[in-house]
């Protein structure tokens, strides 16, 4: 797996696909700038060396060139960020790319415009790809969250770059991780996985039941696996076409040794909302009327006990409805306990929308061994897909 670390850059221009899609307010500040933060370390590197930067990205999903979407927009924060002055080209091919790519200088840093502007670029055009080529010495994908997008950005590319092509820093360490859960795991192994659907998460749950050594179901997936052994759940959220797959989860799980651990009782309440009336029940004896909303204490305890045995853990999505405050309480206690376990020695991975969310709100992303950055791409590594744009590379 060629990495940054093979390479110098010393009077070279390096062309990394970064993933730039940050939030904006109406003012077109940027609200959240992870995603440019966990691009610096190498942008870094290739300026260290004396090397330069060509820098491209998507922002939004615009339908052609829309001012809105427009990367001119996050200059000053990328600037900011790195501690360097960055260049805009008002395009990403033709001319303007061309003058502005041939006229960096080493140490310099240029900002390429909005690439979904072309239609090109999700269609994987392979003009498009060797366009965007001609502007560098060298391909860096350092993108995992469109690393699963067949892109002219983030896999055609590759192509025009036989031998000088490679992963930046923030791709490894994700492939790194993943790998550490997936292929070169320590025993214990535990799965979290949380969220509404277990059809969603299908695919996942048949991937890792061969490398984990316990899996705990929670959210909105609970009470499928509930119904399915006959408990009864009320008004709870609830797949009823996925009642057979959950018994047959179960079924494969014993068979391959793996326990699975799902919520005993339940914060219900008696409508969707934050000031709706609660109380808790039994997992198996949800009122009518009643749903539930999160994850009840003594399956709290039982999921804690499992946790800080665990030596590797991987989560997946919430334990309840997070986003309103009183039923947050149990993601947010799995969230503490799995931070315990990672200051005693265990390797904790996080990833998916919804349980990156919970731990930047609930302030334990530092206490984790690695966020992912991307959520797609990584719910695709977890089912055992490999990634267009990490094929790419490796190929």
């Amino acid at each position: 797996m060629k990495t940054l670390k093979d390479f110098n850059f010393k009077d070279i221009k390096a062309i990394i696909r970064v993933d730039f899609n940050v939030p904006l307010d109406e003012n077109f500040n940027v609200t959240d700038a992870n995603r440019i933060e966990a691009a610096k370390p190498t942008i870094d590197k290739i300026l260290a060396d004396g090397g330069s930067v060509i820098l491209m990205s998507h922002l939004g999903r615009p339908k052609g060139k829309e001012d809105q979407y427009s990367l001119r927009h996050i200059v000053a924060k990328v600037s900011e960020v790195l501690g360097v002055k960055v260049q805009f080209a008002s395009d990403c091919r033709g001319e303007i790319a061309k003058k502005a790519a041939k006229n960096l200088k080493p140490g310099e840093v240029l900002l390429l415009e909005n690439l979904r502007f072309y239609k090109e670029e999700e269609a994987g055009d392979e003009n498009f790809a060797k366009e965007l080529a001609s502007l560098g010495d060298i391909y860096v994908n350092d993108a995992f969250g469109t690393a699963h997008r067949a892109h002219a950005s983030t896999t055609i590319i590759a192509k025009f770059f036989p031998n000088q092509k490679c992963f930046g820093m923030l791709l490894a360490k994700e492939i790194d991780s993943l790998n550490r859960v997936l292929n070169n795991s320590v025993k214990p192994v535990t799965a979290v996985l949380g969220g509404s659907k277990v059809s969603s998460k299908i695919t996942v749950i048949e991937n890792i039941l061969d490398k984990v050594d316990h899996m705990i179901i929670g959210g909105g997936m609970t009470f499928t696996f509930v119904k399915a052994l006959g408990g009864k759940i009320g008004n709870s959220i609830c797949e009823d076409d996925k009642q057979d797959l959950a018994l047959e989860i179960l079924r494969l799980a014993k068979e391959k040794n793996v326990q699975i651990h799902i919520p005993v009782d339940v914060v219900a309440a008696d409508a969707f909302s934050n000031d709706a009336n609660t109380q808790i029940v039994d997992v198996r004896e949800i009122p009518e009327g009643w749903q539930g909303l999160d994850a009840g204490p003594k399956s709290l305890a039982n999921f804690r006990k499992v946790i800080m045995e665990s030596k590797t853990i991987l989560w997946n999505g919430p334990l309840g409805v997070f986003e309103l405050g009183n039923f947050a309480k149990g993601t947010i206690e799995l969230g503490n306990d799995i931070a315990e376990s990672t200051a005693n020695g265990a390797f904790s991975l996080v990833g998916g929308g919804d349980s990156v969310a919970a731990v930047k709100q609930f302030g334990l992303e530092d206490k984790m061994s690695y966020v992912s950055t991307g959520g797609g791409a990584m719910l695709e590594m977890l089912e055992g897909q490999t990634l267009p744009g990490i094929a790419a590379i490796l190929n």
